[in-house]
């Protein structure tokens, strides 16, 4: 049967579409307002970064980087967040006027979008909170911000919430794995959420270059929007496809030369949810491939440091890994270009493993 021929499957359709078009628009008739504010009051970072998480003299990043980090503002997931936000109250409050179009154009729903939401807003404040300190060069960590510790316990209790959310109020007990159907974890899906959470926060390290982190995290809200709408959760889709739009147009002004960095703000958000949304669609065995080019810079960061530990040498010029590449010479927008390949292929295979459950 056509598409156009399933009444619920075309209004499905013609409410995501609409809703990613609104939020698009919304983030493009943002986005000037934030830009000119974070040049008006010169939020970046007052000092470049010279040294690792570890410690460690960071020479390669500071020389390829010690002019664009004090001069390009942070902040820009400002844009991505608020748009979404904004996006999903318009729609709220319409719900209400009693127009059964609106209430069906609605997304925010308690068991599918209560929890995306709240993850995104806490993280994402947790990061705004980050951000500042940068900019101010206030804080124990590089050139200012919270220390790793205080990061790391904040993102933990934010999983935490999560996975008590999941088996408490959801009742969810259960992982999904392609092929072979449900298998049941029990009490260990709290564990696991936190540890899924910690994963993906850990994949802010994708974030670097103009343009590579929202088209790396684009590619990956997309993939989990098309498995959400095959399992039936329009309004999960709709949150993911929304989150994509707001992305495209941050994009628009983050492709170089960037007028803004994504930032903690951002980062730290959408890193946080998108572990949360793995678990509602029930795809957490394929995230680790959908977002194979975050796994793959987190572990150039490990390989690095258990390296220089035990041999005293690096792998890498630097890290992560898309820091090395450009370290050889690489033009900053090839790597991006050619990460954003990746990333969509990785995508790809992640959805048609996922599907074949």
């Amino acid at each position: 049967m056509p598409f156009y021929e399933n009444p619920e499957l075309t209004s499905s359709i013609i409410k995501i579409f609409i809703l990613v078009l609104t939020a698009s628009m919304i983030a493009v008739g943002l986005a000037p307002i934030l830009i000119n504010f974070l040049y008006k009051n010169k939020l970046w970072r007052k000092e470049a970064r010279t040294k690792t998480i570890t410690g460690d003299e960071a020479s390669v990043f500071h020389e390829l980087h010690k002019e664009r980090e004090v001069s390009v503002p942070r902040f820009g997931g400002i844009l991505i967040v608020g748009a979404t936000i904004v996006t999903a109250l318009i729609f709220l409050a319409l719900s209400k006027s009693g127009i059964p179009f609106f209430e069906k154009i609605n997304f925010v729903s308690r068991n599918q979008t209560w929890l995306p939401f709240f993850t995104l807003i806490t993280a994402s404040l947790l990061g705004l909170a980050d951000d500042i300190l940068q900019v101010k060069g206030q804080g124990k960590y590089i050139a200012g911000g919270m220390t790793f510790t205080r990061r790391l316990v904040i993102v933990i209790l934010i999983g935490l919430i999560g996975a008590l959310w999941f088996y408490f109020k959801l009742d969810v007990h259960t992982i999904h794995i392609p092929l072979v159907g449900d298998l049941e974890v029990g009490i260990w899906l709290i564990p696991l959420f936190v540890v899924v959470t910690l994963a993906c926060w850990s994949g802010g390290v994708v974030d670097g270059l103009d343009g590579l982190a929202g088209g790396v995290l684009g590619s990956i809200f997309a993939a989990f929007g098309i498995i959400s709408f095959a399992n039936g959760q329009i309004d999960l889709a709709a949150f993911c496809v929304v989150i994509v739009g707001t992305i495209l147009s941050f994009l628009w002004f983050n492709i170089p030369p960037a007028r803004f960095y994504m930032g903690e703000t951002g980062m730290l958000g959408l890193t946080a949810t998108l572990a949360v949304i793995a678990f509602l669609s029930d795809s957490i065995i394929v995230l680790p491939i959908i977002a194979g080019l975050i796994v793959v810079e987190v572990f150039s960061i490990i390989l690095q440091l258990i390296s220089k530990r035990i041999r005293h040498k690096k792998i890498w010029l630097c890290t992560p890994i898309h820091h090395h590449f450009e370290a050889l010479g690489w033009p900053h927008y090839k790597v991006t270009m050619r990460f954003w390949i990746i990333g969509i292929i990785l995508a790809i295979i992640g959805v048609a493993i996922r599907l074949l459950g």
